[in-house]
Formats: structure tokens, sequence, C-alpha cells
């Protein structure tokens, strides 16, 4: 059975994981495997640290979306892969890998996913988490101090310098290829019954 993809996009902070996680919840006993986009940020070992804290990883540019396409395709197919696992102290893939095992259900997430094309003909439904501005930018504040040990002064430069900018430019504007637009993110129920729902038609069709 080729498993079902499913991309979830939205700006930073948005609930995008939130919402992955209760997909999964609600898809059980399905199995489901989840691939992070940040996991293939590009692995720039030839600079410094500082040179890595000023490259704009909010940009197209700063993703391996060969190697995103290469392993979608893989799960597509039934294999597993060995995903690539960030750290956002050093800004560097780390040398361990997890491996994502062949499942009924892929569940991918990024701010970016739906900038490259052969992604998004990838996904079999693309999602976008839409939040207003300033709840993604409290839960950004939150998860880099309390998770990435940030200071607030180097988040809020990083916000205003790259984030909202490339999410003007870049997240927002994809928005116009997501099957379903989820408001509110996590908390919209209605939404993501939606989504559920046409995920379980897509696996008992493919079952058939």
């Amino acid at each position: 059975m080729t498993p079902a993809i499913i991309g979830i996009a939205g700006g930073s902070g948005s609930g995008k994981s939130t919402v992955a996680r209760k997909i999964a919840e609600a898809l059980m006993p399905a199995s489901v495997a989840f691939i992070d986009m940040d996991a293939y940020y590009r692995n720039h070992t030839e600079m410094t640290l500082d040179e890595r804290r000023r490259v704009n990883w909010d940009h197209p540019d700063a993703f391996d979306f060969d190697l995103l396409v290469s392993h979608l395709e893989a799960l597509s197919r039934g294999e597993a892969v060995e995903k690539p696992v960030y750290n956002y102290v050093t800004h560097l893939r780390d040398e361990r890998t997890e491996r994502v095992p062949p499942s009924d259900v892929v569940v991918i997430d990024g701010i970016l996913l739906f900038v490259d094309e052969r992604v998004r003909e990838r996904c079999d439904v693309k999602a976008f988490v839409d939040t207003d501005d300033d709840v993604r930018l409290i839960r950004r504040i939150r998860r880099d101090m309390a998770k990435r040990g940030r200071p607030l002064e180097e988040i809020l430069d990083q916000y205003l310098t790259t984030v909202q900018p490339m999410h003007l430019q870049f997240v927002e504007p994809s928005k116009r290829y997501a099957d379903v637009i989820v408001p509110r993110g996590g908390h919209n129920t209605v939404a993501i019954d939606l989504l559920v729902g046409a995920i379980a038609r897509r696996i008992a069709g493919d079952a058939r």
C-alpha cells in the first residue's frame, strides 16, 4: 500500500506540530511517521558558528530540498529513511540520524514546505496552519528561550530581520497551495476532523 503523505505548512509558532500530533492520534491504529522539515537544513560545516548564526534560516535556500524529496520518494515506495538530526545550538546536523520506518501515513511539517513544487506534488493532502502573528511570536520566544537556549534579544533580532520578512515573502504566499486552511492551529477541532476524514478515506481507498 502506498502511504498517504500529509504536508502541514504554516509560520513559525503557528501550531503545526500540534496539528500533526492530533492527526496521528485520531488515525490510530494506523501507523504514522513524522518528518520535520527543520531536519533538512543545509549542513554548513565550512562556516564558523558566528557565520552560521548570521545565515538566513527562513529562506528557501537554507533547506536541502533534494534530500527531502528523495526521502519522501523512498517513503512512498515503502522504504525506511535515515532522517538527519539538526542541532539548533550549533546550527549543524548531528552525526547520528533517526530512522523513519515505512508507515500507513507520513506527516511532514515545515514553514516553507509548499515553496518547492516537487514537495507539493508528493503531498496527498496539504494543510496550512494560519495563526495570528502576535501569537506566533510569543510561542517562538517561549520555545527558543526554553528549548534552544537563546537570549530574548537574539530571538527578537532574528524575528525582525529574517523571520517576519521571509514569512511575508515566502510562507504566507504559499498558503494558496493548501487544500485545507486551519485557523487557530491545534484548537480548531473542526478543521482537524475534516483533515482526518480526508486522510482516512485516502487510506481506505488504497486498502481496497
